[in-house]
């Protein structure tokens, strides 16, 4: 620490001080963990558990690593045979993932879910102090990703028997999906090819106006997957039933590219399907060179004339009689076109366009044209999965996925939190408090931030006051 008689390196003061502040919540943590531990040994049947002896854990923290001892106990199971437990353990929960409190696990999660996985160990290694390997930032982001996994399945069973959880009643339910391919690696790679295509979904009930020009999509839920279309359905309603109260929606909307297993999600005549703009406009522009023909085709749609646009395509085709290899090229263009569009003929005039009856959207929202999932085919999954030499598994892929839906719809810190509980009893939760409000902690404890593990301060009467919160007294002390 750089010293003279009138200032303090602060920046290198701060590290310090927060090291010491870690330091104690590290003690106060291992403390109350310790005690739980006492007690649940004191309730125990001593008959059926019998201790044998003390093992060390250490859990991973945004303060350092806790190490602390709990007991472990060996039983005799229902098949006879003897087993060693910790009744710790199984009382509080493993944190986060394995030996990763929730917090932490929180971190490296959404670390991960902004950039690679090297990126993500870094960063929280700088931010926490913890010597994070990206193998462990996988592990972790692997979890739970696989424990969102378990619940959507849970959700889309529910929905399968009319069991759905939802609560948000709305009449009209959009819906868009599209799919973005991706390159694989490892065995998937062998089994599916040098790319496989990942299903994407998100479904609202209208979107609302947050700025001059910009409006944000209301109750969006999202799911991602590189399931084969029928499993990848149902995972959609399962999402969509854990959300809506699906047996209150009168009108779907489908958006999407044309594609067969998009088309799958039309279950009945309430799901009115429109090809998207974006896919409609691209492939006009892709297939039809010709400045002149491209105009009227663009003018035949804005004016729904559909058997017009079709009949004109296929005038176009018949009057290209020639040999040359450019009108062949032409030719051939012009009846793909005429071919995706015959194939998604019911698409080509936009809702908004066909006179729906539609009811009145919710209070301070409004239904807006349809077309947004291209944008969030970016912002889901692209922006993090595509491109950068990425290759992915089907698990790993699908595991980050799922944790990337939940933080584009907000959803990722209340999952993460619901499945990284670790649970201490009020009491312990209390004396905790009060520990880090009143008492003095040992100078070290466990491995600490940044490996500071003591720290000295002039020994001037002018810095007491540094003494003290070194010391980390009390306010009422300082």
């Amino acid at each position: 620490m750089s010293i003279t008689k009138t200032t303090v390196d602060f920046n290198r003061l701060e590290g310090e001080i927060y090291a010491l502040c870690c330091a104690q919540g590290r003690a106060v943590l291992k403390t109350a963990i310790e005690a739980y531990d006492r007690e649940l040994g004191g309730r125990r049947d001593k008959k059926a558990y019998r201790q044998k002896g003390l093992r060390r854990r250490t859990l991973k923290t945004v303060m350092g690593e806790v190490e602390y001892e709990r007991a472990v106990y060996e039983t005799v199971g229902e098949d006879g045979m003897k087993r060693s437990v910790y009744l710790l353990d199984e009382a509080i929960g493993v944190g986060g993932s394995g030996y990763f409190s929730g917090m932490l696990s929180e971190y490296i999660v959404k670390a991960a879910c902004e950039g690679t996985y090297r990126s993500a160990a870094r960063a929280v290694s700088e931010a926490t102090g913890q010597r994070l390997s990206h193998t462990a930032a996988w592990n972790v982001v692997q979890e739970l990703g696989g424990r969102v996994e378990e619940t959507e399945r849970q959700a889309a069973k529910s929905a399968e028997e009319h069991h759905g959880a939802g609560e948000v009643e709305t009449k009209v339910l959009f819906e868009e999906q599209d799919g973005i391919w991706l390159k694989m690696q490892g065995k998937s790679r062998k089994k599916y090819g040098a790319s496989h295509e990942m299903k994407l979904a998100i479904a609202y009930d209208g979107a609302k106006k947050v700025g001059k020009k910009r409006y944000e999509l209301t109750n969006k839920v999202a799911c991602a997957s590189f399931e084969y279309a029928g499993a990848f359905i149902k995972r959609k309603e399962g999402a969509i039933a854990a959300v809506y109260n699906v047996d209150e929606i009168e009108t779907r909307l489908l958006n999407g590219d044309g594609a067969a297993w998009i088309k799958q999600s039309r279950s009945d005549d309430s799901v009115h399907f429109q090809l998207d703009p974006f896919h409609r406009n691209k492939a006009v522009r892709q297939w039809v060179k010709d400045e002149e023909k491209r105009e009227l085709i663009f003018e035949l749609l804005r004016e729904k004339r559909i058997d017009d646009l079709l009949g004109c395509l296929e005038g176009y085709i018949n009057n290209l009689v020639g040999t040359s290899e450019e009108e062949a090229s032409e030719r051939e263009n012009l009846q793909s076109l005429l071919t995706y569009f015959t194939n998604n003929r019911a698409g080509l005039v936009p809702y908004h366009q066909r006179g729906l009856n539609l009811p009145e959207p919710p209070p301070g929202t409004e239904y807006r044209r349809m077309g947004a999932m291209e944008s969030n085919v970016f912002t889901l999954i692209g922006n993090r999965m595509k491109g950068r030499r990425a290759c992915w598994s089907i698990n790993g892929g699908g595991n980050l996925a799922r944790l990337l839906c939940l933080r584009a719809t907000g959803k990722l810190p209340q999952t993460l939190r619901s499945l990284t509980a670790f649970a201490l009893p009020d009491k312990y939760a209390e004396e905790a408090v009060s520990v880090l409000t009143s008492a003095k902690v040992a100078k070290s404890e466990g491995k600490g931030y940044n490996g500071f593990h003591q720290t000295a301060f002039p020994a001037t009467p002018g810095f007491k006051w540094l003494r003290d919160i070194a010391a980390l007294r009390s306010l009422s002390e300082l």
